[in-house]
This record gives C-alpha cells, structure tokens and sequence, in this order.
C-alpha cells in the first residue's frame, strides 16, 4: 500500500482526503488544530496529527515515514508553512506536491492591498467601522494602533485559542463574532449591517473561501471590500489536477462513485432540509426531472434532466463525475423513486436524505397529528379505497390524474360513506396553495387541481367488523349456489390469506367467497372463474356492491380460465365441474407452492379429492356438520344441513 502525507488546512485538503480514502493508500492527514481534526472527520485508511509543526519536526515525520508523495493543501496565505513544507521535503529527497486554490478576484471587487501592514496603513486614513474577516493569526498587527482597535468587528473561529488572541488585542467582548463558516451573502450582509461597517477585510480566498459572497454582501450592504493579495504562489496543481496526477502515479483503485437521494420537501423552499442545501452545494452535477431542477440554485453545477431510476444509474456510470444530488419531490420513503435507485445503485456509495412529504406537511397545517393515519397511493396504483375507510380513522391519500379527488370523494359517496369528514389540499406549499373540507356528499361536486391529495376522516370506523364470516343475507343472491357463513368462515381460516394475496376463487357462485377474500387481501387480488352467466352477473353484482376494486370476475370454465391469470399464492375451490386433477395441476404448474381449499358435498367429490391429496406434502381434512333452526308451531327445531368436507392442500419446496 502506497503512502501519502497531506498538510489539510483547507476545504479542498480536506475533500482531497475524502476523494483519496479507502482507495489503496494509506494517509497521513496533518492538521494544526484539533478543531481541524473534528472537520476532517473520520475516513478509511486516514491516521489524524493535530498539532502544529515546525520545519525540524515535519522533516523528522517525512524521514520517519518515507512517503510516496507529500501534498502541500495548506492555505494561500500560509506562506511560512508552505516554505517549511517544502524545505523538509527538500531536506528527504521526498516529492512535494503543492495544491492550489483557483483566484476569484475582479478590479471591480474593492481596493487591493498587498499585505496586512499595507492594509492597516490603508484603514488608518479611514473613518468608520470595519469588520474583519481574516481571522486571528494577524489580529495584533491590526490592533496595535488604539484608534484602529476600537473601531475592528473580528470574526474569529469559535476556538479558545482565538478568543484569547482577541482579548490579548484588546479588543472589547462585544466586538468579536466567534463562528464557523462557510457564510453565504445573506449572512456576511447581515452582519456587516449588523456592526455599521463601513469596511470589510478580506482575503483572496476563492470560491471555497467564500470569497464571492463577501465580496457580493459588501456591495449590497454599502460597505467597501479591502482585498489584502496573496503571498508569492510557488508551482502546483488545481485540485483536481492534483487528484488526477495521484491517481496516475501511485496507481490508486477505482474510486466509488457518491450518490445523495435528497428529498426536496413541498413547493415551499422553507420545508426543505439542511442536508438538502449540503447535497446540492458538495454535488459535481444534480440530475432530477426538469421541475426539480428548476427548483433549486443549480449555479456552478452541471445538471442532467432524468426521472427513471435505469436512466439516472446509466447517466451516472457514465459520467466522469464522482458526487451526485438526485433531486426528488416530498420525501423519499412515501411512495418515491429512491427505493428503486437504491436497489439500482448498489455498486455506488448512496445516502438517503428525507424530506417533508406531503403527509406531514399537510397534517401540519391541519393542526392535527398523523400518527394514526393510514397512508396509501391512489395514482397509477390499484388499491382497496374505500375498505381502507371503513377500517381506519383517517386515511391520507395521493390521488394524481386531473380529477383523482373528486373520483376519490365520489367513490367514497357511491359506498355510503358520504358523511366522512374530506379535507383536500391543493398545491401544497405553493403561493397558491389552498385547502378545502366538508363531507363526501358537500364536497362531490367541487373542482380541485390535479397536484391535490386527500384526507379522510371516518367517526364509524370503529365499528368496522374486522372478522370475516359475513352473513348469508349481506349478500345479493337468487337461485345460483352459495358457500354458507359457517363453511365460507371456516375455509377463510384454512386459507390464512396474506394482505398481499393473488386468490382464485374456482366457481364463484354468489361470490360470497370472492368478497371475503377480497376485503382481507386489501393489498393484492382476487379473480372470480366462473363459467355461468347468471352467476357471473351475481358475483359482479356483489363485487359492486361491496365496492371492492381489487376483485375481477373472470368468465370461463377452470382450467382453461386460469390460463392467462398470474400466478396464485392461494385458490379455492368451490366447483370443479368434474375438472378437479386439471384445476389441480394448472394450480401447481403456476405455483408450486400455492395453498389450496377446496370444499365437496358430494361423496364422488370427495373421494377424487381424497386421491388426489395424497400427493400433496400438507393434508388436512376437516368435515363440518352445520344445523340450523326451523319453527314448527310454538317450538323450535335444529334441522341438518348436508355435511361439507373441506379439504387444506399445499406442497412444501424443498431446497
């Protein structure tokens, strides 16, 4: 493993260790501070000296260590350093690499002076306020002179270090401003208003200085910028000069590439996150659909317009960027595209940043709490609506499509659920955002906007009956067979449906059987075969009537029905039509672990199923007699019913 010592007393020191980490070398990252340590952070392969060094204790270090390559990433105006640096390693033969950051500076920026002591002569001739914004290191030059003192604003680092040089300088408590940057324009403004200056000292930092923003702040807030130039510049390379030639040289492996999921939040920039604002400000290119990127200050970064998790992966295999911001709206674990970019960017570095979605915000501004709100997505997606009203108090919704709240509130009217509580908010976060409620029934004939979402609150869903076994007379039905309450309840048990399930149900009949299943499997689907009209139109009916969305009647006879259906996780089989072994058969060719009920009343029924299930690894057979009560005159009689054999079949796959 190849060796590097890097002197990081900078932003781009520092993201040179980043970009160089875990890459097949072992760093040595010098730093003067242990505030300097608690930035660089922790990295792979990265050893931390705090401490400051002179010029006999770095060339004892280099001797000691014989490094492949010492790169100098201390800052422009540390020049003393600098020279020390370089000496040592002229001292040990070692290769001294010297990291430069890029100049910002314009004619139109200010007065340019070429040193501290050309600056304090300069602010002698002056009157007024100054903030100075370089630091501590050259402090006592500034303050030597008691009239220049009194009238000095520093902004020190928030170290005790430098808060002792300030009260070594005299300077008054309440003329020091302890912070660590960076600081945009908005806040170098705001204290420069602050303190009335009339003056502001910087130096030529560059971008990664927050140079321009000091620069910009004076402008607006009237205050004359004074650009104290940089020491003489010995040879070197941009940063990513300097990560390039290393790469090269000391044969590095490929890096990782770094990929930000960020959540954006609503439409408002006031509900979007900190680490959003550090995503976009650390990325090489921010990629998202177009309205994403419109959204947010992509100054200075390369931007790709994509919203498909296979296009965006691509792009960025492709690209010689390494940090990436994907841009996505709400937050990223309620129905987003991060879930399947995870899964898609598995050879890359990701972090998941979350976002204010949707459900908080608009709870939020209903004043209420979501923890008991049941939270599911109506757009482009299948799903049980209205079963999901009648089981849970409040139910959030994203509804899409430019009408999906009103066939939302319609819906819930046609299942008579007309005096639920809807509130739709439309637009959220947006300067037009606007927030309606009223009952299903007030609310089914308003307009809303497409980008709205849905909320309903249901006072009666306590009542809801959570077991099954509805009652005979709950459903629609004439002369067309039905599984009884008893015998449907029973097999519902044996079932052990998942909310998730893909049912059949082999002759439908009523359907009775179809509806149950259907209103626990909220989640998946149930098909209805049946192969006769009349009972094809009950089952229909019953299926409408309960208003279930995930339950399709499928017309035709079994097998041949079951065809082109996807493949069952559970069936029930209610009429065979003496089809049974090919019913079976197709069952298990489509999955062979499909869990099977089948019920038979008569005794050839039963003893083709009881043949047939010896091949099956799981076998219970239960035979259930039901006896209901009949009046004959004052008394009451329990009168049989013939007996049902209920048949549970299920293969085990083995490894």
């Amino acid at each position: 493993m190849c060796k590097i010592c890097i002197f990081a007393g900078t932003s781009e020191g520092r993201e040179l260790i980043e970009a160089l980490s875990g890459r097949g070398a072992a760093i040595t990252a010098c730093v003067a501070t242990e505030y300097g340590e608690v930035l660089l952070g922790q990295h792979p392969d990265v050893r931390i000296l705090a401490g400051r060094m002179n010029m006999e204790e770095m060339t004892a270090l280099l001797r000691n260590e014989s490094f492949d390559a010492v790169v100098d990433a201390t800052h422009p105006y540390a020049d003393v350093v600098t020279h020390n640096i370089a000496a040592a390693c002229g001292e040990v033969g070692a290769n001294y690499l010297r990291l430069l950051r890029g100049s910002s500076m314009s004619d139109q920026d200010g007065a340019f002076v070429p040193d501290v002591e050309a600056c304090v002569n300069f602010l002698r001739s002056t009157e007024g306020n100054i903030l100075l914004t370089t630091g501590s290191k050259q402090l006592p030059q500034f303050c030597k002179d008691p009239a220049l003192r009194a009238r000095i604003y520093a902004r020190v680092l928030p170290m005790q270090a430098s808060l002792q040089t300030c009260a070594d300088c005299g300077i008054a408590p309440d003329h020091i401003i302890a912070m660590q940057g960076p600081f945009d324009e908005e806040l170098n403004c705001a204290m420069l208003r602050a303190v009335n200056a009339r003056y502001m000292v910087t130096k030529d930092t560059g971008g990664a200085g927050g140079y321009g923003a000091k620069i910009a702040a004076a402008k607006r807030a009237g205050a004359q910028a004074i650009v104290i130039g940089r020491p003489a510049q010995v040879e070197g390379l941009s940063p990513e000069e300097m990560l390039a030639h290393l790469e090269k040289t000391l044969k590095l492996t490929p890096p990782r590439k770094r990929v930000v999921l960020a959540g954006l939040g609503m439409g408002n920039p006031e509900t979007r996150t900190l680490g959003l604002e550090r995503a976009i400000r650390e990325a090489d290119c921010l990629i998202g659909a177009q309205r994403m990127l419109e959204s947010v200050d992509c100054a200075g970064k390369r931007r790709h317009t994509a919203v498909l998790a296979r296009d965006i992966a691509q792009f960025i295999r492709s690209d010689p960027g390494r940090h990436y911001a994907v841009l996505l709206s709400g937050d990223t674990g309620f129905y987003s595209g991060a879930r399947g970019l995870v899964a898609e960017l598995t050879d890359m570095d990701v972090e998941v940043l979350p976002g204010i979605g949707s459900l908080q915000y608009f709870c939020a501004r209903l004043q209420r709490p979501w923890q008991d709100v049941r939270a599911l997505s109506l757009h482009g997606r299948e799903c049980d609506f209205v079963g999901e009203v009648r089981k849970h108090p409040a139910v959030f919704a994203l509804v899409g499509g430019s009408d999906g709240a009103h066939q939302a509130i319609a819906r819930l009217c046609e299942a008579n659920l007309s005096d639920c509580t809807v509130h739709v908010g439309q637009r959220l976060g947006y300067a037009d955002e606007r927030i309606t409620s009223g009952t299903a029934q007030e609310l089914l004939n308003a307009a809303f906007d497409p980008l709205s979402v849905v909320l309903v609150e249901n006072a009666t869903s306590g009542d809801f009956v959570v077991t099954h076994g509805l009652p005979d007379d709950a459903f629609d039905r004439d002369e067309t067979p039905m599984t009884k309450s008893e015998v449907r309840s029973i097999s519902l048990s044996k079932l052990q449906l998942t909310r998730g399930a893909i049912v059949y149900d082999v002759g439908s009949g009523s359907g009775s059987v179809s509806v149950e299943c259907a209103m626990q499997a909220t989640q998946g689907r149930v098909y209805a075969i049946e192969m006769k009209e009349k009972a094809l139109a009950l089952t229909r009916h019953n299926a409408e009537k309960f208003k279930l969305t995930n339950l399709e009647v499928v017309a035709g006879a079994a097998p041949d029905a079951l065809e082109d259906l996807p493949a069952p996780t559970h069936a029930f089989i209610g009429g065979s039509t003496g089809k049974l072994k090919g019913i079976l058969d197709c069952l298990l060719k489509k999955n062979p672990d499909v869990r099977i009920v089948a019920t038979a009343v008569t005794l050839e029924t039963v003893a083709e199923l009881t043949e047939l299930s010896k091949s099956f690894e799981t076998c219970d057979i239960a035979e259930i007699s039901v006896s209901k009560p009949r009046v004959l005159g004052r008394y009451h009689l329990m009168t049989a019913q013939n007996p049902v054999y209920i048949f549970t079949l299920q293969h085990e796959i083995k490894d």
